[in-house]
């Protein structure tokens, strides 16, 4: 059976979802070998091979973390040089996606990005992407070398499936692009105890209709109850209410939850292109005729401050 290369996005050793998403889908075409890098990179093996990998190839050097991107495309090189797979498997990242393009043109492959399905094509894996700001459903497959996808969090359900999972040292030349960009410094996020964005099972956004900053209290109480990340659209963003970093939309993030809850949201296209391939949409809104509503499986139409507490209310009586 042909083997597909995947991309370990793990912290310290730690595998983070969306890896263990793109194993799901990798099963679908191939053996999943999957690709781990930098510091805790053994330690991925046993979780990696718990959803499918036949083989785990890590490589430890202080490149990873020094330097950008570079060195782990020279490091996704030389494992596709060793395992000439069918296609190579990337999480929807910023960095993942840099390295994907990368990685297309050394190789002289296509590269598909932000993919939210992949099935088996008899010319090659067939990618499905939202297009057009989530309006059109494409469905791409690469026409010339082999595919280096990219795939959005949350696309694939976490399968688990025993496999082997065969630890193998990676052998990494750098080149000299490699160490042509030096980190200088880092600085931890701070830590809010709620779910990535990106990766989140559940989003619960609010927007213009919060009406301040301190009005934002209201969506952080339900998302805590729901165990879900915060997001903002652009008005609120704006306005100084919420940070860049939670902004969903064609300028802030993308996310595709399996629930997502817009909170005082007109749905302007802008916002929509951010979330528009979430499983189940549900919005809040007391502007009946919000464009948001078009777009919604369940719509509420009221003042968020009315409906928000309550609903923060029933779901925390239901957990306890």
């Amino acid at each position: 059976m042909t083997e597909v290369l995947v991309y370990v996005d793990h912290v310290d050793g730690a595998v983070r979802k969306p890896t263990l998403e793109l194993l799901t889908l990798a099963r679908r075409i191939g053996e999943p070998v999957a690709v781990a890098l930098g510091r805790g990179a053994a330690d991925t093996a046993a979780t990696l091979a718990e959803h499918g990998a036949v083989k785990v190839l890590t490589a430890d050097a202080s490149e990873f973390a020094d330097y950008l991107v570079v060195p782990k495309v020279d490091a996704l090189q030389a494992a596709f040089d060793v395992v000439s797979p069918a296609a190579v498997l990337l999480p929807s990242s910023a960095e993942a996606k840099e390295i994907a393009a990368r990685l297309a043109v050394r190789i002289g492959s296509g590269v598909i990005t932000d993919a939210v399905d992949l099935e088996a094509g008899d010319q090659g894996p067939v990618a499905t992407q939202a297009a057009f700001a989530a309006s059109y459903t494409t469905r791409s497959r690469v026409s010339r070398g082999v595919p280096v996808v990219t795939v959005k969090p949350n696309s694939a359900p976490v399968e688990a499936a025993s496999a082997a999972g065969a630890v193998e040292a990676l052998t990494v030349s750098f080149s000299a692009q490699a160490t042509g960009t030096k980190v200088v410094s880092r600085t931890p996020r701070e830590s809010t105890g709620r779910p990535e964005l990106t990766e989140a099972a559940i989003v619960v956004s609010g927007g213009r209709g919060v009406n301040g900053a301190e009005n934002f209290a209201v969506i952080e109480a339900l998302a805590d109850s729901l165990g879900a990340a915060v997001g903002a659209s652009r008005a609120a963003v704006d306005a100084g209410w919420y940070p860049h970093t939670n902004q969903v939309g064609q300028t802030g993030k993308s996310v595709s939850p399996q629930l997502y809850i817009a909170s005082g949201i007109s749905g302007a296209i802008q916002h929509r292109a951010g979330m528009q391939t979430s499983k189940t949409i549900v919005a809040i809104n007391k502007d009946a005729e919000a464009p948001i509503f078009d777009l919604v499986d369940y719509g509420v139409v009221g003042d968020l401050f009315n409906v928000v507490p309550q609903l923060t209310d029933e779901v925390t009586a239901r957990k306890g």
